[in-house]
């Protein structure tokens, strides 16, 4: 590896909103995608002089690979996408709706190891409210392939103004990251936040409200 490819993995670069991918990602099926990953990783442990005769890692290759291609990488497959549904404001609710605390976990593109922590919502309604529990649907999918964090706090909120037709969301993410904590630097107390807000966040009033309410 060049040392432009270390610092560029280092310094999280993100090249696009979109999650970077190549026009054939779903030619192939998911038991070929297991297949072809249990084999490659097969011999990644073979080259770190892992013995896989031995009961408790003869099956690590297909583990990992059915890990990679059902759970953790599942949000890579537009199939698994959530069915997002909307409903109209009847009660006609026009103050800020925030969902905190929203768990999730997703995989930092640079080194494949563990990101996860909390997504902080809010939104205005134009007309649509969205179920409570497909905002944390919408943050698993987003969350379950390589990520970089900034990203994830786009396509959260990208999601969430197409499915409610308003642009007033605001997202806050608040990361740690297994690539800091257990490589490099090696700091384990240290967390990322960020944040993406359009709309009526766009005043700093309204901004610092949801910011309190969410603390």
């Amino acid at each position: 590896m060049s040392d432009l490819e270390d610092i560029i993995g280092d310094n999280h670069v993100m090249t696009s909103k979109e999650t970077p991918m190549v026009s054939d990602a779903f030619d192939k099926s998911d038991e070929e995608k297991i297949a072809i990953i249990q084999e490659h990783f097969k011999i990644i442990m073979e080259t770190l002089g892992l013995n896989l005769k031995d009961d408790s890692l003869k099956g690590t290759p297909f583990r990992v690979a059915k890990m990679y291609v059902k759970e953790l990488f599942s949000g890579l497959n537009p199939e698994n996408k959530p069915s997002i549904s909307t409903f109209d404001n009847k009660y006609q609710y026009s103050k800020m709706l925030v969902e905190k605390n929203i768990s999730f976990d997703s995989a930092c593109e640079h080194h494949f190891l563990p990101m996860r922590g909390k997504v902080h919502i809010g939104y205005i309604s134009s007309g649509k409210v969205i179920g409570l529990s497909k905002m944390n649907r919408i943050v698993q999918y987003y969350g379950r392939r390589p990520q970089v964090q900034e990203r994830l706090t786009i396509q959260i909120l990208n999601e969430l103004q197409k499915s409610l037709k308003t642009k007033s969301v605001i997202v806050v993410v608040d990361a740690e990251h297994l690539c800091v904590s257990t490589r490099g630097i090696k700091d384990t107390t240290s967390s990322t936040v960020t944040i993406e807000y359009d709309g009526d966040f766009l005043d700093e009033n309204i901004r610092n409200e949801f910011l309190k309410l969410s603390e």
